[in-house]
């Protein structure tokens, strides 16, 4: 049996200073991965040869995809969001109305008024529900746009609304994005459904952040719109992927005992909550060898 440890290597014991980690996703995201980046990095650059194509079934806010974009450190990267809200952004960004976005960002002028007339409408448009999405996740406490989330009060400063909206910080994210978007795909669709299409490709890792629903967990539920997965069949997939993989999890013992059961090995690595608490999750491979 595997034993759990906390990773020591790489100073990864030690929370990683989101602050110096490139912000490269336009989202505010909820379980968002940016304090993993460096050893998302170590993780990609230890594979030899390099990856043709990281796949990342459940993006979200989408940071590694991004990084090994940005960085890359794969060939290619496909990014895959179920949720129809996100997936309007990522659709936007890299098709062909990223530009039209940066702008409505930077022309919209914030109020609490402003705000609720334009989360009030119902443009089927994909670029205005993208817009609205931003708008959303940026004003929203904790960034959280599932059903029942309420707006930021106080916020920065006590700046409401507005702490969280930076219009040119996004409108340059967005423009970065589009700029390497010939190196990212997006697909709207179950992750699940992608892990098996390209499981058997050596050539393709994955990078897998599912919501944290396993083992009874709430977060999930919470945090995220769509948040029901049959964690026993992600696992069941993911020993039957060719090339390599990263699994993040909650740190739970049901989820512990799941990852033993198929055979993979589990280590515990340190984290920060939006509140600065200092928690572990999980990461769980085939092969974690990378990270002694």
């Amino acid at each position: 049996m595997h034993q759990l440890r906390l990773i020591e290597s790489y100073d990864s014991a030690v929370v990683v200073n989101v602050a110096s980690v490139p912000q490269r996703s336009p989202f505010r995201y909820p379980g968002g991965k940016t304090w993993l980046i460096p050893q998302v990095r170590r993780w990609l650059t230890s594979q030899k040869p390099k990856p043709n194509l990281l796949i990342e079934p459940f993006a979200g806010g989408g940071i590694v995809g991004l990084t090994a974009a940005f960085e890359e450190l794969t060939d290619r990267v496909l990014l895959v969001e179920l949720d129809e809200q996100v997936a309007s952004v990522w659709g936007t960004i890299l098709g062909d109305e990223a530009e039209w976005l940066a702008n409505r960002i930077l022309t919209f002028k914030m109020s609490h008024d402003a705000l609720e007339h334009e989360l009030g409408r119902s443009s089927g448009e994909v670029r205005e529900i993208a817009f609205r999405t931003l708008l959303r996740n940026r004003t929203n406490h904790g960034g959280i746009m599932a059903p029942g989330a309420g707006l930021i009060k106080n916020g920065e400063s006590g700046k409401g609304i507005s702490s969280r909206w930076y219009p040119g910080t996004l409108a340059k994210r967005i423009r970065d994005i589009k700029r390497i978007s010939a190196r990212i795909e997006f697909i709207k669709g179950n992750g699940l459904d992608v892990i098996r299409e390209h499981m058997w490709d050596p050539g393709t890792t994955f990078f897998i952040d599912p919501p944290y629903t396993a083992a009874g967990k709430k977060a999930g539920k919470r945090l995220y719109a769509y948040n029901e997965i049959d964690h026993e069949r992600l696992f069941s997939l993911a020993e039957s992927i060719q090339g390599k993989f990263l699994m993040t999890y909650d740190n739970a013992d049901g989820v512990r005992d799941l990852a033993l059961r198929h055979g993979f090995q589990v280590e515990t690595i340190a984290m920060s909550n939006t509140h600065h608490a200092k928690m572990e999750e999980l990461l769980i491979s085939k092969d974690l060898a990378w990270v002694r």
